[in-house]
């Protein structure tokens, strides 16, 4: 995706994680917020996950953590990351490179791409560099992650302003 793209019908965005039960749900909550924020009602935005059992629900730190930042996520089902899913998606974020191959199998390489390396202005993994993953820390893991994701995603939003608002 580039900054000079034509203005799109809409943005579908998927974040993606393990198990969709603390990171990509809170990307998809603070992503959801961000587009909201600046009026962008044609950005649609979900999350899944490549081991994620259907229904899960977020976990005590992301729910504690989004919480403390505004955000509901107490409400949250995880999704697993299918071909259908993936194809679903104008543009598959992802926490870390695993996620990026799953991606890949699934056929929907060509428009995924490390959140980090995203943000950061580059496509696919150049300046790879993950989400750290809070499960099983404690709150202040899940608050750092929140913030880190916050940080991420008002970069990637800069960056795809260009294609979604005219």
């Amino acid at each position: 995706m580039s900054n000079t793209a034509d203005k799109m019908e809409a943005l579908r965005l998927l974040f993606v994680c393990t198990g969709n039960t603390c990171r990509s749900p809170m990307a998809e909550a603070i992503a959801k917020r961000a587009a909201t924020s600046r009026g962008w009602t044609d950005v649609e935005v979900r999350s899944a996950g490549v081991a994620a059992y259907t229904g899960d629900i977020a976990s005590g730190g992301a729910v504690r953590a989004a919480q403390k930042n505004g955000v509901d996520i107490s409400g949250h089902q995880a999704t697993p990351l299918t071909h259908e899913v993936a194809a679903w998606a104008d543009l598959v974020l992802v926490m870390s490179s695993g996620h990026l191959m799953r991606v890949a199998q699934l056929g929907a390489g060509e428009h995924a791409s490390l959140l980090t390396a995203f943000a950061a202005g580059a496509d696919g993994v150049a300046g790879s560099g993950t989400v750290p993953d809070p499960i099983g820390g404690g709150d202040d893991e899940y608050l750092f992650t929140f913030s880190f994701l916050e940080e991420l995603i008002e970069r990637v939003f800069e960056r795809i302003e260009p294609v979604v608002v005219e």
